[in-house]
């Protein structure tokens, strides 16, 4: 159950293709309203997406998927090592992108691009250099804490 509005649901949809996961999208419109009918809100009481079915077992939350569908399914390791000191490192990562990389980078897209062309206002560029500040500090991260300034080619 993805809304390709929302980065989470993206992602999950996005790793699924990527590793040839055989999936089937069932596309939620959030501002519908579709993840507020009883029927959604059984599957996730949080009514948010992404949501992943696998026969009865429906699970929230884009890392806890990823991680289930890399213990459940046959993806290449570089995906998911089964070391577990590389799948922490991985999982320190993961952790991390949702209050760095993601927050960020969405907060500069919504500011730019999203709530202007929503609302039909003009962008706030007082705003947007402030997101982009933020935004440019957490790539720079990236590239000197999780890549150590260009030794490593990725984050683990």
């Amino acid at each position: 159950y993805v809304d390709l509005m929302s980065q989470p649901a993206r992602a999950v949809y996005i790793f699924c293709r990527a590793t040839g996961i055989d999936h089937e999208i069932i596309p939620v419109r959030i501002v519908n309203g579709d993840t507020r009918t009883e029927e959604y809100t059984a599957m996730n009481p949080f009514q948010k997406v992404p949501v992943v079915k696998d026969g009865d077992f429906a699970l929230t939350e884009s890392v806890a998927i990823f991680r289930y569908l890399a213990h459940t399914r046959d993806i290449a390791e570089h995906w998911y090592p089964k070391d577990a000191k590389l799948q922490a490192r991985v999982d320190e990562y993961l952790e991390w992108q949702h209050q760095g990389t993601r927050f960020h980078c969405a907060r500069f897209f919504q500011e730019k691009w999203l709530f202007p062309i929503a609302f039909k206002v003009a962008p706030n560029e007082k705003k947007i250099a402030s997101m982009q500040v933020n935004m440019e500090k957490c790539l720079d991260e990236i590239e000197r804490i999780w890549l150590q300034s260009g030794k490593k080619d990725f984050i683990v």
